[in-house]
């Protein structure tokens, strides 16, 4: 009998298949102060389980220093080709000649824009190089990270991009955010659990009523796993001059993350909260 993907998800997990499952992870660790604060606090404080992190910012070391402290958080590494601001960058972690098409003359990543309109130029052998280094410094320090995912690449169709990554995450035996149904099906079809929904991108939701629109999902929130990639962030002086433009994105999701309201309504509304470990426990199984 074939099992409703949903299902399949939910019992390769160990759950009801009725179980409504939900992963909230924190993005962006190791970009910079503001960000790795609001992260910490959230992990702490919040219901934000686990956090991926950004190896090449200038931040990252603070980031791994923290998960070293907390073995008990769970991470994520998140593999970073892109540079956010002009006025604040960062290169790759191997030598830039090693990997000359994913870097500008001065050595650092393309912007997102940029990146995008290079991408079907870009070698896959060269962001393999990249992803490998990101991958082996984290494991260099100790840590035990339990997935991969990755920084503002838009894969659109990108099938040769998933699947360099998805590849990597089976030889490093970790899971594998999936965006797209597409991909969500193929991951599936090979007995792997991953989310069954969509994954949400919290820089999607207006930040003026965030906190509504939070409240509004939860409560509508499907069975099986579902999986929200949020931002926290504090809006000092040192991330609104990273993002001028960020609109408080980040600090909206800082503020409902860590409140009360957040950890009474996935009480109240049954959510059961994972996080990537229990997926990687299957993918290495198998």
């Amino acid at each position: 009998m074939t099992i409703p993907k949903a299902n399949q998800t939910n019992q390769l997990l160990g759950y009801p298949v009725d179980a409504r499952l939900l992963i909230i992870n924190a993005d962006d660790f190791g970009m910079c102060n503001a960000i790795n604060e609001a992260i910490m606090q959230t992990l702490k404080e919040g219901v934000v389980h686990s956090t991926s992190l950004m190896v090449p910012c200038p931040w990252a070391n603070q980031a791994m220093n923290f998960l070293k402290a907390h073995p008990e958080i769970p991470c994520g590494i998140h593999l970073t080709v892109i540079c956010d601001s002009d006025d604040y960058s960062w290169g790759p972690v191997t030598s830039k000649d090693k990997v000359p098409d994913l870097v500008e003359p001065s050595g650092r990543f393309f912007s997102f824009d940029s990146f995008h309109k290079l991408l079907k130029q870009i070698s896959l052998d060269h962001l393999e190089v990249e992803f490998r280094a990101q991958i082996e410094s984290v494991l260099r320090t100790g840590l035990k990270p339990a997935h991969l995912d990755w920084h503002a690449i838009r894969l659109n169709g990108q099938s040769s991009l998933f699947e360099l990554m998805f590849r990597l995450a089976r030889e490093y035996e970790l899971a594998f955010r999936i965006f797209g149904s597409p991909f969500i099906q193929k991951v599936q079809s090979l007995g792997l659990p991953c989310n069954d929904h969509d994954v949400l991108d919290s820089y999607l939701l207006d930040p003026v009523d965030k906190a509504r629109r939070y409240a509004q999902m939860l409560h509508e929130l499907p069975a099986g796993l579902s999986e929200w990639a949020v931002h926290p962030g504090i809006d000092n002086s040192e991330l609104l001059a990273m993002e001028p433009d960020g609109y408080h994105f980040r600090q909206t999701d800082f503020d409902f993350w860590t409140s009360q309201q957040a950890k009474e309504l996935i009480k109240s509304e049954g959510i059961i909260l994972v996080d990537y470990r229990a997926l990687q426990a299957v993918w290495r199984g198998k």
